[in-house]
């Protein structure tokens, strides 16, 4: 197993997060499965578990602790997140955190996070009405909390403003990171900032939920190539072990087979040549299937709605390669006059676009896939429902 330095730790570079666990046909947790890829993590090496509060409807603490409950505490490090980015009314961060303590059986957690700073909840973290990240500064000194860290899906302007903030307190972040998303999302740019603030990156999302997990056969033809005892998934974390910075990889591992292959990838360290990292960002070219927008913002100028036609088309790239609430969330962050359901049809956009982009096709397309996402339908009831009580 590749270990990595950490303020005097010695931590495994391959982590096991617990968002994506081993089901039963009922849908719980696989708990004798996880028992056991617990049992193989820790005989090879990885010593770093990571859950959060809503993993599996509040289960992942549950799951995860009775299975540590097998090892001395001293053999592994347990790291959990604040839902600060989905509590609704009242914040209470003491209420949250003697939960997670006793749901995960133990005294303190190795690592702990704000989960997800993003656009959205940044007032809400940064608002001293509820002392979050004061409460966690003070559970840090009290040793109920070894290292304090935050995650985001946020841009690299949310996560700077927040560093502004807290940044003297924050040891370690936590990004969506790999090679689709070094340009996708602009990754490359959250880790430089990072690397300004002296802080570490942990590394969410590698394999894109499984989108990197396999590619077209012509380009796995390719890599198999040059490494014909490389897994798929395992260029991914090659291509990771290479990037400045990046000190732990999270994986949502939910078989034993991932799990085995994993472990496999992480027994030493094979970063890319320049070669097979360029085979790697063509592949990941090939992935994105939205419109050609280079971001010049010649469209905005004549907009009746004063809609941020860029940023809302890099969020349509996005749902296209990989729908999910986690890429909608940017949308939800929006003011509701800036949304792209505001996009009234008129075309002036797409008669000055150089790259001849049907605008308000793609915003409408947009929202076609919001709304097979069920979290989104979700969010737009209570929406609806809060414009009839007037709130």
């Amino acid at each position: 197993m590749i270990f990595q330095e950490f303020q005097g730790e010695k931590l495994s570079m391959l982590g096991f997060g617990t968002m994506r666990l081993p089901l039963l046909a009922d849908g719980t947790v696989d708990e004798a499965q996880v028992a056991e890829m617990v049992r193989y993590a820790m005989e090879h090496g990885i010593n770093y578990f990571d859950t959060a509060y809503p993993y599996h409807q509040g289960n992942s603490e549950r799951v995860i602790g009775r299975a540590l409950k097998n090892y001395p505490r001293e053999s592994f490090y347990l790291a959990d997140k604040y839902p600060g980015h989905q509590i609704a009314q009242s914040y209470d961060p003491a209420a949250v955190f003697e939960e997670q303590l006793e749901k995960c059986g133990v005294e303190y957690f190795d690592f702990y996070l704000l989960h997800n700073v993003y656009e959205k909840s940044i007032n809400t973290y940064t608002d001293p009405k509820w002392g979050i990240v004061d409460y966690f500064i003070e559970q840090k000194k009290q040793g109920r909390i070894r290292h304090l860290g935050f995650s985001s899906h946020g841009s690299v302007e949310t996560i700077d403003r927040f560093l502004q903030y807290y940044g003297e307190h924050m040891e370690f972040c936590q990004i969506q990171l790999n090679y689709l998303d070094w340009t996708l999302q602009d990754a490359e740019s959250k880790c430089q900032l990072l690397e300004m603030w002296d802080i570490p990156v942990w590394v969410m999302e590698p394999v894109r939920g499984g989108k990197l997990a396999s590619l077209p056969a012509e380009d796995e033809a390719k890599l198999r190539q040059l490494r014909p005892e490389e897994s798929t998934p395992a260029w991914a974390f090659r291509w990771l072990q290479g990037v400045p910075g990046v000190t732990m990889v999270l994986s949502g591992m939910s078989s034993m087979a991932q799990m085995v292959d994993n472990v496999k990838t992480f027994e030493e360290r094979k970063p890319l040549s320049e070669e097979e990292q360029n085979l790697l960002f063509a592949a990941a070219e090939k992935l994105k299937t939205g419109v050609p927008c280079t971001a010049c913002g010649y469209c905005m100028d004549g907009c009746p709605r004063h809609l941020d036609i860029p940023g809302l088309l890099a969020v349509h790239n996005d749902l296209k390669v990989t729908p999910t609430f986690t890429v909608a969330m940017r949308v939800e962050a929006m003011p509701p006059e800036k949304q792209p359901t505001m996009c009234i049809g008129c075309g002036r956009c797409a008669r000055v676009c150089p790259q001849n982009i049907n605008i308000p096709m793609a915003l409408k397309d947009m929202v076609d896939i919001l709304h097979t996402l069920p979290s989104w339908e979700k969010i737009c009831r209570e929406r609806e429902e809060a414009a009839r009580q007037g709130k």
